[in-house]
C-alpha cells in the first residue's frame, strides 16, 4: 500500500479505481481508511482513502492531534494524488472545513458526511473520554470488545447486523495509546474559528446528516449547508432511515463526484 510522508507522520493510504476525477476521503475519529471502503467502488474515478495520524497503520507522533494537524494530513494526500474532490466524515469533515477556511477554492466538489463540529467547542466529550480510557487501560481485544458492546452501538447492530462487522473492521489500529491521545487532544479543539469563512466556498457540495445524533448534531450540517452557496442538505429523521437509505446516499454522492 502507498504511504504519504508529512513532517511528523507517515500516512497509510489505500487507492481504488483509476482515472479522473480523483477524490480524497477523510474518515471519522477512531475509524480508519476502511470506513467507506464498501462505498468507494461505486464512485467514479480514483478514490484515495487515508488513515489519519494515530489511526490505522499510519504512524503516531507523541503530540499533534488537532484539526490543523488532521487538515495537513488530508491536504498532503490530496496534493500527492492530485485530488479535485474531497469527502470527509465527522473528523474528516472537520479537517476539510479547516482546509477550506484558508483555501475555499481548493476542491471542485465536496461531500460532508455527519459533520461533528464547526466553530464551537465540542460538547459530547464523555463517550470519547471513556473510549480513550479503555484504550489506555485494557488489553486490545478487551478494549475493542467493550467499545463495540456499547449500548448505543448494540441497538444499531440489532437493526442492522452487518454494521458490527463493518465497525469491527475499522478498529485495525497499530497503536491504541496514540489513538487515545488523538481523542483527548482533538475533542478540546474545533475545526475553524469563524464559520462565516465558509460563505466563500463556491464548489457544489452535499451535506448529509441525521436527527437525534448527539455526536454529529444535525444543526451543524444545516449551518454548513446554509453557509455554502452551492450546498445541498440531505437530512434524515433518524439513524434507521439513514441506514436504510444508503443506496440513495451512494447515488447522490456518485452523481456529485462525477459531475
Amino acid at each position: 500500500m502507498p504511504y504519504v510522508e508529512v513532517a511528523d507522520a507517515r500516512l497509510h493510504v489505500e487507492v481504488d479505481g483509476e482515472g479522473d476525477p480523483v477524490t480524497v476521503l477523510g474518515h471519522g475519529l477512531t475509524n480508519t481508511c476502511r470506513e467507506l471502503a464498501r462505498m468507494t467502488p461505486f464512485v467514479p474515478g480514483t478514490k484515495v482513502r487515508l488513515c489519519f495520524r494515530g489511526h490505522g497503520h499510519s504512524t503516531s507522533p507523541e503530540r499533534g492531534y488537532f484539526f490543523g494537524d488532521f487538515a495537513r494530513d488530508l491536504e498532503a494526500v490530496a496534493g500527492e494524488f492530485g485530488a479535485t474532490r474531497a469527502m470527509g466524515t465527522s473528523l474528516g469533515a472537520g479537517a476539510l472545513c479547516r482546509i477550506l477556511a484558508t483555501a475555499p477554492d481548493r476542491f471542485e466538489r465536496l461531500v460532508f458526511l455527519l459533520p461533528a463540529g464547526l466553530d464551537r467547542p465540542f460538547r459530547e466529550k464523555d463517550r470519547f473520554l471513556r473510549t480513550a480510557e479503555l484504550l489506555e487501560t485494557k488489553p486490545r481485544e478487551e478494549a475493542v470488545d467493550a467499545i463495540l458492546s456499547d449500548p448505543e452501538r448494540l441497538a444499531v447492530y440489532e437493526r442492522f447486523p452487518a454494521m458490527r462487522e463493518m465497525d469491527a473492521a475499522t478498529w485495525d489500529h497499530a497503536d491504541l495509546h496514540a489513538l487515545a491521545t488523538a481523542i483527548r487532544e482533538v475533542i478540546e479543539d474545533f475545526p475553524i474559528s469563524d464559520r462565516e469563512v465558509l460563505r466563500r466556498v463556491r464548489a457544489p457540495a452535499l451535506v448529509i446528516s441525521r436527527e437525534g445524533d448527539p455526536t454529529h448534531p444535525a444543526r451543524v450540517a444545516r449551518i454548513i449547508a446554509d453557509l455554502m452557496p452551492n450546498a445541498e442538505l440531505m437530512e434524515f429523521p433518524d439513524d434507521v432511515t439513514m441506514y436504510a437509505s444508503i443506496p440513495s446516499i451512494v447515488e447522490r454522492v456518485t452523481g456529485l463526484i462525477a459531475s
